[in-house]
């Protein structure tokens, strides 16, 4: 899909990556998009800041869209993406939040370290048409509170998948996809985003994944060129004192993120 008119996403959302300042569609997404819509597991590989999170995000709304809203006894959502920090999961749900409501989707971000009645009663807004944001752990608990139902699930995302699949959420993972009632694997669409994707990470990955495409666009692990990164060592003790002069000594516009 070389521009956006070739995508089949609809008009408002069409409209929605014109003012948020894509003018067609980024290398990861023209290949990842055809992909997703024909029904296919993946595994795409692009570099940071190259359009990741839309690749899956759109995709599953286009294809909510189809169903019919009805109400269940327990939130029954049809899209569940997961993603290894509470940070990066607000951070899709307001990607998300700006193109659900073209679609009649609606979204959901749960997280652990927040109030759970909260994120619960969110739950329980869901539809049909229903995609849930989550941390491993925070879904995990809300499954095992029955607060939530994963039989009906369609598309099961996993962003910075091989940071999740590294970082000990592994046996969490497994509960969530293999213990649970969510559809088995071939039953379902899966899709992995990361900007790097090690071969170990993707052995482990094939468990959950039914004859997949694996992409890579890019340098993988690069960032892209509108990312600056600097890397500064300083001692445990004088971290505070450097982190505030180089807060102070910032001069450009934009954001930045400090690890």
């Amino acid at each position: 899909m070389a521009a956006f008119a070739d995508a089949p996403f609809g008009a408002v959302a069409l409209r929605n990556l014109t003012s948020a300042g894509f003018s067609a569609p980024t290398p990861t997404q023209a290949i990842s998009w055809p992909l997703a819509l024909g029904r296919r597991d993946l595994i795409s590989v692009a570099k940071t800041g190259s359009g990741k999170t839309l690749g899956f995000l759109l995709p599953a709304f286009h294809l909510l869209g189809a169903h019919a809203v009805a109400p269940a006894p327990a939130p029954r959502p049809k899209v569940v993406v997961l993603a290894p920090t509470r940070e990066l999961a607000t951070q899709i749900y307001d990607e998300g939040a700006k193109f659900a409501p073209a679609y009649g989707c609606r979204v959901c971000c749960c997280y652990g370290g927040a109030p759970k009645y909260q994120q619960v009663k969110a739950l329980r807004a869901l539809h049909s048409r229903g995609v849930v944001v989550a941390t491993p752990g925070r879904l995990n608990d809300l499954i095992e509170a029955r607060k939530v139902d994963l039989s009906e699930l369609e598309i099961l995302v996993l962003d910075e998948a091989d940071r999740m699949l590294d970082m000990g959420f592994e046996p969490q993972i497994r509960r969530i996809v293999c213990q649970e009632d969510m559809p088995q694997t071939g039953a379902r669409q899966t899709f992995m985003f990361s900007a790097t994707f090690p071969r170990e990470m993707q052995i482990l990955a094939g468990d959950f994944l039914d004859n997949y495409i694996f992409l890579t666009v890019g340098r993988v692990g690069s960032a892209c060129k509108d990312v600056t990164q600097r890397f500064q060592f300083v001692d445990g003790r004088d971290k505070p004192d450097a982190l505030m002069r180089y807060i102070s000594s910032l001069e450009e516009s934009g954001l930045t993120l400090i690890f």
